[in-house]
């Protein structure tokens, strides 16, 4: 089930919130647990056990962390045999076939079995996401959880459960303790899911269909819009999906931290980060980086931790060379940052530096969207050679032009500004109303008439 679709806005939606607010405020979190099982449920019921495995595991392993120290004694066992059984959990369903596939390029291993293990929809973010709670647990950040009702809400919550934002334990511990449902809160969530939801049918898709389109058209401006279009689409479906995963978890009473803030604005690579997939790149760096000693040990340290959290981010995207060459590609250029800190390219004007990012991260987007390498040659033979578009590309091309231009300058913060100066105006309560409304019967009419709707994170 995705959140753009009929079913979910028009049937599990409302019955999940009707369910929620008619139970006594002490079952809330018990009601949540259930509607996210039906929900991770309704399309892989078999993965439930996995699910409801996750959440014994780790709920036994922080009642175990809690005990030990009770005791006097180190905790450190049961956090190495947590994160061993997560990590394994996630290396099997993840990586089993990926590992025998490449095993299988060694001499004497070409016979080697491919095991068939198909991938558990979410299952990137939720392990993450059990891991942050025994690590914060472990390290004194939050409190060990007793109700195994209430810390199955964390890990299963069906607002980002399947494509995040990965939301830490200690972000969230007092929230489920206690929280304080308000008129204003579901308001602002309602609208906010609307605005994400808007992004995923009215831009993503779009632009989607149009790189769909592009691909099989000759030429190097096919080759170059349909890289851009590309970049305009990945941003839209992800940002977009975690607006909707925010939106949503307020109209429960949860507050997430935001997953984006205008990524394609960035003067570097290092800024573009700390604004894209805010949560995964927090917890790589909270949890990975910092432990491997982050900055402190010095430059050469440094760049080793970079490279060691950047192929592990690449992996954990996907379990294909690709995504290793991608997460290779951003540790070299991070890595680059940090040696030529204070020279070229800080010296460029900052019109440029956002230019070259954004070539940078275009390019980059490609070693992550194509899995084939055979694949990936064309298309870049298709950009660096020179060769005339069909006409059917340029028709193409003129026809989504006006929605790439709306969408390029929807990926700044203009729109956000120039909103916030007319809420401030005498008839800004009216289009505080207005504009979602108007927005969400676009979805809908988008809803009926699209055949193109995936969620490019689903994958991972």
């Amino acid at each position: 089930m995705v959140f753009s679709s009929n079913v979910f806005l028009f049937f599990f939606l409302p019955a999940a919130l009707a369910l929620y607010y008619l139970a006594p405020r002490r079952y809330r979190n018990t009601v949540l647990l259930l509607v996210s099982l039906v929900f991770y449920g309704w399309g892989e019921p078999v993965y439930l056990l996995l699910m409801l495995f996750t959440i014994a595991l780790n709920y036994g392993c922080g009642l175990w962390i809690a005990r030990r120290r009770a005791e006097g004694r180190s905790a450190k066992p049961a956090l190495i045999w947590a994160a061993v059984l997560n990590l394994g959990l996630l290396a099997w369903f993840k990586y089993a076939g990926f590992l025998a596939r490449s095993l299988r390029l060694l001499p004497g291993l070409g016979a080697l079995p491919i095991p068939a293990v198909a991938l558990p929809i979410g299952i990137s973010f939720y392990i993450f996401q059990s891991m942050s709670y025994t690590i914060d647990v472990y390290r004194g950040d939050a409190p060990v959880q007793r109700d195994i009702l209430r810390f199955g809400a964390y890990v299963s919550m069906f607002p980002q459960l399947i494509a995040g934002p990965i939301v830490r334990y200690r972000d969230v511990a007092a929230q489920l303790e206690e929280r304080r449902e308000t008129s204003e809160q579901f308001a602002s969530g309602v609208t906010l899911f609307i605005l994400g939801l808007s992004k995923k049918l009215l831009l993503a898709n779009p632009v989607g269909a149009l790189w769909e389109a592009l691909q099989a058209q000759p030429g190097t401006l096919s080759a170059w819009a349909g890289m851009f279009a590309y970049t305009l689409q990945i941003y839209f479906d992800f940002s977009g999906y975690s607006d909707m995963a925010i939106g949503l978890g307020r109209l429960f009473g949860f507050e997430f931290l935001k997953n984006f803030d205008y990524p394609y604005i960035a003067q570097s690579v290092t800024e573009f980060w700390r604004r894209w997939h805010i949560s995964l790149s927090t917890w790589f760096r909270e949890y990975l980086y910092i432990p491997l000693g982050g900055n402190r040990r010095g430059l050469p340290r440094q760049l080793l931790n970079l490279l060691i959290v950047w192929l592990l981010t690449g992996l954990w995207h996907g379990a294909s060379w690709n995504f290793v060459l991608w997460g290779l590609y951003y540790a070299l250029l991070l890595m680059g940052e940090k040696l030529l800190a204070g020279r070229f390219p800080d010296r460029l004007p900052r019109p440029l530096r956002h230019l070259l990012l954004v070539l940078i991260v275009s390019f980059g987007w490609m070693l992550f969207y194509f899995e084939s390498s055979p694949a990936l040659l064309a298309f870049l033979k298709k950009l660096v050679l020179p060769a005339a578009a069909s006409a059917r590309a340029r028709h193409l091309l003129l026809g989504y032009l006006p929605l790439l231009l709306f969408a390029a300058l929807a990926a700044t913060p203009i729109f956000r500004r120039l909103a916030d100066k007319l809420l401030r105006t005498r008839g800004g309560q009216a289009l505080r109303l207005l504009v979602p409304a108007l927005l969400l019967l676009l979805c809908v009419a988008a809803l009926a008439s699209q055949s193109y709707n995936p969620f490019i994170y689903f994958r991972f």
